[in-house]
């Protein structure tokens, strides 16, 4: 398990409800110091980004006001545990007269824990008893099959994103622009840090600790999946085709195992709510264009492209095309990870990498890590004239901003855009 120490992210924030690990961690302070009982605090996100981490952090901080349990122990298994925990926070509550806080990791372990988590939040506020509740699950699946019905009006949820770039730089110690090329290369886990010179074992992490319990375990756990092995086909289909539009009909005819195109749109599906890929929809005003249209495949993270594609990661020079489509990828993850609504543009021959909107604004990026001209900005150009409310965004290679200047295309460098956002200086 690795520790993260307190002040080490910047945040970027597109939605208030997607934060990184100092954002969330300073939400729940400031929701925990409100009266108590308040609501049922659920915090989301992909694996092995920090959620347990969080939770023990603040539990070091509560000391006595804080009962952590992890709802995948053994414990957890034994007669009597949940009975024990509430007894154990009440006391606490009582022989203190201060506020108890309950942290409940991985909740979606315990059967039924929506139900139970309502009513004992119910009995709570019924004898206005001074303690909170946070709860974390390892994917928005798990959580939202349960709070969304159970716990309707009792709880707010807060996602925990895969990390930035400006994460990595300033938790381990990365020069700026080399934690960005990290990104892209091989994503950003935290955990699997320490063995990015080791690729055998840095591959193995990901695969054993990320890939497998997320398409393995948490989706067959709770959703409607008649076909796993197709849904792994699927995965490794759309990760080895980062950044690209491809539709429902091509995605199956390079499948094995042949599925109904609502089948394959379902996993999909059930991949972003994974947190492991997003199909991005065009942007179009009309929501029948946007629905019919094919999707854009977006990786969430570059760690996972490393692993799936069995030529491994570009190298710039030599796979220069395969390289710009990665820095693509990251940059659209990025975007996705910090809470944007992103989407992407296309009217023939022109097209648009990427439509961002968010809490700070809208823009349309296109991204280049080669030289360019005007025909290849020509796409933005044209889409922010239709569009007057996107401001236009050039991502390009440092060396190129020149470049940008003389065509009148606002630009920053893609590694500027992977540490700071749009609103990068």
């Amino acid at each position: 398990m690795f520790w993260i120490q307190s002040n080490n992210y910047s945040t970027v924030p597109g939605d208030l409800s997607h934060l990184d690990y100092t954002g969330c961690r300073e939400a729940l302070r400031r929701r925990l110091a409100e009266p108590a009982p308040g609501r049922i605090q659920l915090v989301t996100g992909p694996r092995q980004v920090g959620k347990t981490t969080l939770l023990l952090e603040l539990a070091a901080e509560l000391g006595e006001r804080a009962t952590y349990i992890a709802a995948d122990g053994p414990e957890a298994a034994l007669p009597g545990f949940w009975e024990r925990l509430w007894n154990r926070a009440e006391e606490v509550a009582a022989s203190q007269g201060r506020t108890n806080v309950v942290l409940i990791d991985e909740v979606q372990h315990l059967a039924g824990w929506a139900a139970r988590l309502k009513a004992e939040w119910d009995r709570l506020r019924r004898r206005r008893l001074p303690v909170h509740v946070v709860a974390t699950g390892s994917s928005a699946l798990r959580l939202a099959s349960g709070s969304n019905e159970s716990l309707a009006g009792r709880f707010e949820r807060l996602t925990l994103a895969h990390w930035s770039a400006s994460a990595l730089a300033r938790t381990f110690n990365l020069a700026p622009d080399d934690a960005a090329e990290l990104v892209v290369r091989m994503g950003a886990y935290p955990g699997a840090m320490e063995l990015r010179n080791d690729m055998p074992r840095w591959a193995a992490y990901v695969r054993d600790a990320i890939i497998e319990p997320a398409i393995g375990r948490d989706i067959l756990a709770l959703a409607a999946v008649r076909r796993p092995a197709l849904l792994r086909q699927v995965f490794a289909v759309a990760a080895a085709s980062p950044a690209q539009i491809v539709s429902l009909q091509k995605l199956q005819g390079q499948l094995q195992d042949r599925g109904a195109l609502e089948t394959l749109a379902h996993y999909l599906h059930l991949l972003e709510e994974a947190y492991v890929m997003a199909p991005l929809e065009k942007h179009a005003s009309r929501p029948a264009r946007r629905r019919a249209a094919p999707p854009k495949l977006v990786t969430l993270s570059n760690a996972l492209l490393a692993v799936v594609d069995p030529r491994g990661i570009p190298d710039a020079a030599r796979e220069p095309e395969r390289f710009g489509a990665w820095v693509e990828n990251a940059c659209l993850a990025f975007a996705w990870n910090s809470g944007y609504r992103v989407a992407y543009w296309r009217e023939e021959p022109m097209e648009v990498d990427g439509v961002i909107d968010g809490s700070r604004g809208s823009w349309a990026i296109e991204v280049k890590t080669g030289p360019f001209g005007v025909a290849e900005v020509r796409g933005l150009l044209e889409f922010t004239r239709r569009f007057p409310r996107y401001q236009p965004l050039l991502l390009c290679d440092p060396s190129e901003l020149p470049a940008a200047a003389r065509v009148g295309v606002p630009a920053i460098s893609w590694k500027r855009f992977l540490l700071d956002g749009p609103n990068a200086p």
